[in-house]
């Protein structure tokens, strides 16, 4: 019977030890670098993934499938960023819940990567008064799905279910 109660205390210990989940995040080590070097999500989190979004279309006016409707990547950086903010406020969650973000930048010959103009966005959002900084990757791309999107990007994030 004692064995019995040691075991089951140790099986709840363990389940708890579980259900108290947490988000670490990992600064990169002397940096004040927006993004974090890592992060951690324990079990008992709630996780989602929002797919790749893309920049609205900020002049009607404009060809569709060009740059122009979109704007430069800076805007097109805070459009994607906007929609991702609404996708996850309408799920409870918010942009300090993101861990993880995937970016892709359009980079070839015509439409050169413009790094410097992403970061401008990006940091309207993260760093500063938000943070909470996501693990990230910055990918270039020959094109997107449109001849007009220069950035795409896609998130995961996570809240503890407490």
């Amino acid at each position: 019977m004692k064995l019995v109660a040691i075991v089951l205390g140790s099986a709840l210990s363990a389940m708890a030890t579980a259900a108290a989940a947490d988000v670490i995040r990992h600064p990169i080590p002397n940096s004040t670098f927006p993004i974090a070097q890592a992060v951690t999500v324990t079990g008992g989190t709630t996780t989602v993934y929002v797919s790749g979004q893309v920049p609205p279309v900020v002049n009607k006016d404009a060809d569709p499938s060009s740059p122009q409707a979109y704007g430069d990547v800076k805007t097109q950086t805070v459009g994607v960023l906007n929609r991702i903010k609404g996708i996850l406020e309408g799920l409870g969650l918010g942009m300090g819940d993101v861990v993880k973000m995937q970016v892709f930048l359009v980079h070839n010959a015509s439409a050169p990567m413009d790094f410097k103009a992403f970061m401008d966005g990006y940091t309207q959002f993260f760093g500063g008064s938000q943070p909470n900084l996501p693990a990230r990757s910055v990918v270039g791309v020959a094109s997107l799905a449109n001849p007009g999107f220069l950035v795409e990007i896609e998130v995961i994030a996570a809240k503890d279910a407490k």
